[in-house]
C-alpha cells in the first residue's frame, strides 16, 4: 500500500528531492515514512499532505 505522504507528493508532481527541497524536511526522513521504516505523528501527516496539496493548486492554476 502506497503511504499518503507518498500519494501526496506524487500527485503534487514533486520528487523526494523537491519535497525536500521545498518543505525543509530530510530526504531521508521522506525515503522513511515513504517506505514505512517510520511513521510521522498524525498532525506532522496532516500537515505534509496539507503543504502538498498546497503546491499541488499552485502549480495547476
Amino acid at each position: 500500500m502506497m503511504s499518503k505522504i507518498k500519494d501526496a507528493r506524487l500527485n503534487a508532481g514533486l520528487t523526494q528531492d523537491s519535497m525536500s527541497q521545498k518543505l525543509g524536511i530530510p530526504k531521508r526522513t521522506i525515503q522513511d515514512w515513504e517506505s514505512d521504516r517510520r511513521t510521522p505523528p498524525d498532525y506532522v501527516e496532516r500537515l505534509v499532505i496539507a503543504e502538498l496539496e498546497r503546491i499541488k493548486n499552485n502549480i495547476s492554476k
